[in-house]
């Protein structure tokens, strides 16, 4: 049905950028995102992939195997072996002619411990799966459903790719989350993983989920940090601003993929997603990450904003001194709502898009403009 490969050009540009200016730079992002793919384009003159034993072997002794080495170093995984980073900082101040690209599947730790040994020498970029702008606007509907992890999204046919993120979120819960050190029965995390992903695009509640699940707030937030750390949610933060009402304060969640959202919900295919009440959830929660995708190549910090009078707004950014938003609908023809102009009102909004899955692009009023979810690059 696909190409068996796809063009990343931009993805590989902002990389060589980095690798320009930093002598290390991470690439960051869930596994089987297609890092390593994309890692080998830039023809490495060494590679160490750290779940292959042989390599793993090699690097007991890291500094005998590196520091005489010359050219471009991709180590991946390098979050199996956190005490590298003290000496990639040593061999970098001490040798000019290195440069290291370094991928990882954990977020957190891996910059907090990259963070420490290469401040000022360390570029990073977050690398997810395929998106619009990658697998063309033909493929929207394929890509909505199946995801945009590179073997789902490019399998032969949806029941293929429904039983490749099957199998993706057994290895991930069976074998990742071991390795990264997260000591949590398989079946009990997927039980919570499916539990969550009925809260997609909603408020977290860590009480109500706790209370649902039989366990304390404190393991819910252990769970949630383990799956956020993992680029397999994402936590929206709430933007506060303070004009005298009371806000929502709580984050709201969504899983990040919408394959691997679709295949915790058993929806194996369109009519199935057609169908189901979780519908508008899973085109916001789509949508949104195409959003993120492009506003995040503008270094924009992203949130959502929520009044207990009534007013939300599933986006909100700010760039040049302006306040900007966004809201979703999965609609035919999205009209302007009161929540809308409250949200223009309460955040002094220079613009506020309404993405749904049409083809014409049309103006609510002055501020409001309805855009299809294919032509982002209006934003």
């Amino acid at each position: 049905m696909f190409s068996q490969v796809l063009d990343r050009k931009k993805d590989f540009s902002r990389i060589q950028q980095l690798l320009d200016i930093f002598p290390v730079t991470a690439i960051l992002g869930p596994r089987q995102a297609g890092k390593t793919t994309l890692a080998k384009q830039f023809q490495p003159d060494y590679l160490f992939d750290l779940e292959n034993p042989r390599d793993l072997i090699s690097l007991s002794n890291p500094q005998l195997a590196l520091e005489d080495l010359t050219g471009l170093i991709v180590i991946d995984e390098i979050q199996r072996k956190p005490d590298l980073f003290p000496l990639l900082r040593y061999l970098v101040d001490n040798n000019p002619k290195q440069r290291f690209l370094i991928l990882g599947s954990a977020s957190s730790n891996l910059r907090q411990q990259s963070g420490e040994s290469l401040a000022g020498r360390i570029g990073y970029y977050f690398l997810t799966g395929f998106n619009l702008e990658e697998t063309g606007n033909d493929n929207l509907a394929a890509l909505w459903l199946r995801g945009g992890f590179p073997r789902s999204f490019l399998s032969k046919s949806d029941e293929d790719s429904m039983i490749w993120r099957t199998n993706f979120i057994s290895t991930f819960l069976e074998k990742d989350l071991a390795l990264l050190g997260a000591s949590i029965p398989s079946p009990t995390m997927y039980r919570f993983w499916v539990m969550l992903s009925h809260y997609h695009g909603q408020t977290l509640n860590y009480s109500e989920l706790g209370r649902s699940f039989g366990i304390s707030d404190k393991t819910v937030k252990k769970y949630i940090s383990i799956l956020e750390d993992t680029f397999m949610i994402r936590l929206l933060m709430p933007w506060h601003v303070n004009i005298g009402k009371r806000l929502v304060k709580s984050p709201k969640v969504y899983i990040r993929d919408t394959g691997i959202f679709h295949a915790l919900q058993s929806i194996e295919n369109t009519f199935d997603l057609k169908t189901n009440p979780k519908l508008g959830a899973s085109w916001e929660g789509f949508a949104l990450e195409e959003v993120v995708a492009g506003l995040s190549k503008r270094d924009n910090e992203v949130f959502f904003y929520a009044a207990h009078r009534g007013v939300e707004l599933d986006l909100f950014w700010q760039e040049g001194g302006r306040n900007y938003g966004v809201e979703f609908k999965y609609q035919d023809a999205p009209k302007a709502t009161k929540s809308m102009h409250g949200a223009i009102e309460d955040l002094k909004l220079e613009h506020l898009w309404v993405i749904y899955p049409g083809d014409q692009t049309y103006k609510l009023t002055e501020s409001i403009t309805v855009l299809p979810l294919t032509h982002l690059e209006k934003i």
